[in-house]
C-alpha cells in the first residue's frame, strides 16, 4: 500500500533515508515458554533498503500518522500483526537528521501475551520470533544494529506489574528496558 509518506529525504551529507514524514518500526517482544522475550524481525527482501539484513517491521510515516499508528500500519502489512494483540510500552527516537532536512526513526515497544503468528508480504523473506540474546549475532539492518544497544532489555525483574497477568517488558527510564517475569 502505498502512502503520501512514501520517497526519500536526502541529507546535507547526501545520504537517504526512506519516509518523507520520518520512519517508525515496531520492536514486538513476547514471551518464549521459557518466559524470556523473544522479539519479532523481519528479513528483509533482497530488492529493498539493505536488503538480505534482519530489521523490525517498520518503514514511512504518512503525514497524518504518530509514529506509533505507522508502526502498528507496518507491521500489520509486513508481518501480519493485528495491533489489538499488543500492547504499546513505549517509543524511543533511535535516529534524528537536522539540517536542511529533518527526519526520524521513531521505534514503538510493545508486547504481546504470547508468541503471535505471522504472515509475510512481499518486502520480507522470513519472519522470525527471536530469543532477545541471539539477536547480536545475526546480520542487523544498520540502523537497527546502531541502536540495539538502547532497546535491548538490560535486565531480567520478578514479579508481574505490567498491564499482563504474563511477562512483558518495564521502562526503567527514559530508552532503558526491563523484562519482567510474571
Amino acid at each position: 500500500m502505498r502512502g503520501d509518506g512514501d520517497g526519500w529525504v536526502v541529507a546535507d551529507t547526501g545520504a537517504r533515508f526512506w519516509g518523507r514524514f520520518g520512519a517508525a518500526g515496531l520492536l514486538l517482544r513476547a514471551p518464549l515458554t521459557n518466559g524470556q522475550p523473544a522479539v519479532l524481525l523481519q528479513h528483509r527482501a533482497w530488492w529493498s533498503h539493505q536488503g538480505g539484513t534482519w530489521a523490525l517491521p517498520g518503514g514511512a510515516r504518512d503525514s497524518h500518522e504518530s509514529a506509533e499508528e505507522a508502526a502498528l500500519r507496518e507491521a500489520a502489512e509486513e508481518a501480519g500483526i493485528v495491533p489489538g494483540a499488543t500492547i504499546i510500552r513505549s517509543s524511543v527516537v533511535t535516529k534524528r537528521i537536522d539540517g536542511q532536512a529533518h527526519w526520524t526513526y521513531t521505534t514503538v515497544i510493545a508486547d504481546a501475551a504470547e508468541l503471535l503468528p505471522t504472515a509475510a508480504n512481499h518486502e520480507s523473506t522470513e519472519l522470525r520470533w527471536v530469543p532477545e540474546e541471539k539477536i547480536e549475532g545475526m546480520r542487523l539492518h544498520p540502523g537497527f544494529k546502531s541502536s540495539w544497544p538502547l532497546l535491548r532489555v538490560v535486565e531480567t525483574l520478578p514479579g508481574a506489574s505490567n498491564g499482563f497477568a504474563g511477562a512483558g517488558t518495564v521502562e526503567l527510564e527514559s530508552g532503558r528496558f526491563a523484562w519482567q517475569l510474571p
